[in-house]
């Protein structure tokens, strides 16, 4: 119950998030801005979060979950009535930097929480499951606060979607707790700048935080960067669908998610090895489904092509989320919260900077999909090689790591 509570202001924020998805082209509409601008919204989002993930991972490794999420809600909320209401571009961006401030300190805070209330082996099912609420958010967004935005207009729908703040916020004040009862964590070292700097140096040392970074960085952003912003739009302007067919293909990649989800939490607690294939063989699938769906011959591609592109893109949020797989075991409970963090950044980053790309290249080529959309495969190759050049570092020190626990087990003094 108590996890369900925290996730819940998790799935909250994931609606704010993605709101702007489906609104794209009113927005555009709304603040009369180019492609470039529109992207700003979006990159400015995910500047502010994952520029917060180091910052939001050390504080809640030592402020505690329900603190973290109570400022986080708090923060989005304030973010989504503000973009509500906004009157002018300028408005609107500082609005979307607020919530996503407040974004930031959700996800790594509910991480933190699964760790407290779950014992280690279902880390792996607990951590896709929050990534499936998510999802869910995502759904929301997707099929409610669109019909909302069309119904009842712009002010109304975002408005209204802000309560959901304030319902998460009582909820979460009254039945949240950091810990079981009797399971307090060790007392908290003293604070100062040389101990978060050991935090993070020690975090960022192990490979497998590394490693976690880098798998999240390469397998998260393509989903990401269709959903945010720019799914809606290619959909629309340069495959000439409707806005409903859009808005259901949209929805296909959330119910894949979502699906896919539960499919890699299962097979990763299992079979532990499995953790690398299983990202690889998103990032190639991914790859392959983009570059075949861009380089079709005719000016678009059939529906069925369309269908299978969200389809495997439904898989990159599952996937990104096997990276905290490996910055898990590689840090000591007191780093979890901070390692977390980094690893965190890598797929924001990303997603960051494909939002930008794409953008520029849209204005630059006259609105050319093909041409901006090509970003993605730039950033795959970059994350790509990072993953090969780290994964048997990682997996040689998570050996160590597993060896030296055992020993110290079969040694502790009677």
């Amino acid at each position: 119950m108590v996890w369900a509570v925290g996730v819940s202001v998790y799935f909250v924020a994931v609606i704010f998030r993605t709101s702007l998805g489906v609104a794209g082209l009113d927005a555009a509409d709304r603040f009369h801005v180019n492609a470039s601008a529109l992207s700003t919204f979006s990159i400015l989002q995910l500047l502010v979060y994952a520029g917060m993930q180091i910052p939001v991972g050390l504080l809640v490794d030592r402020l505690g979950t329900k603190k973290m999420l109570t400022l986080g809600a708090v923060l989005f909320t304030i973010g989504q009535l503000g973009f509500a209401f906004s009157p002018t571009y300028g408005t609107a961006l500082a609005s979307r930097a607020l919530l996503g401030c407040g974004d930031a300190m959700t996800f790594i805070s509910v991480l933190r929480l699964g760790t407290r209330w779950f014992p280690a082996r279902r880390g792996p099912v607990v951590a896709q499951l929050a990534g499936l609420v998510g999802m869910a958010g995502n759904l929301v967004s997707t099929l409610v606060l669109a019909r909302l935005l069309h119904g009842v207009g712009w002010t109304a729908a975002f408005a209204g979607s802000s309560l959901a703040g304030v319902v998460v916020l009582v909820l979460m004040l009254v039945f949240l707790k950091d810990h079981p009862e009797g399971h307090q964590p060790e007392p908290f070292p003293h604070q100062g700048a040389a101990y978060v700097r050991r935090q993070i140096a020690a975090s960022w040392r192990e490979p497998g935080t590394r490693l976690g970074m880098w798998v999240h960085f390469t397998t998260q952003f393509p989903a990401m960067v269709f959903l945010l912003l720019w799914g809606l739009p290619f959909l629309v302007e340069a495959q000439g669908l409707s806005r409903a067919t859009a808005g259901e293909l949209l929805t296909l990649v959330v119910l894949s998610n979502m699906l896919v989800g539960l499919v890699y939490g299962q097979i990763v607690a299992r079979h532990h090895a499995a953790r690398l294939p299983l990202a690889l063989g998103t990032v190639v699938a991914t790859t392959v489904v983009w570059a075949a769906t861009l380089a079709y011959p005719a000016d678009r591609a059939p529906m069925w092509m369309l269908i299978v592109l969200c389809a495997v893109l439904g898989a990159c949020g599952p996937a990104s989320m096997i990276g905290f797989d490996f910055a898990r075991p590689a840090n000591p409970p007191e780093r979890q919260g901070t390692a977390s963090g980094i690893t965190n950044m890598g797929g924001f980053v990303a997603s960051m900077t494909t939002l930008f790309a794409v953008g520029v290249l849209l204005d630059a080529t006259g609105g050319s999909y093909t041409v901006a959309f090509s970003a993605v495969f730039v950033l795959q190759a970059l994350g790509l090689s990072q993953i090969l050049r780290l994964r048997k570092q990682a997996v040689r020190r998570e050996r160590e790591r597993l060896v030296a626990s055992r020993v110290e087990t079969v040694h502790v003094p009677v």
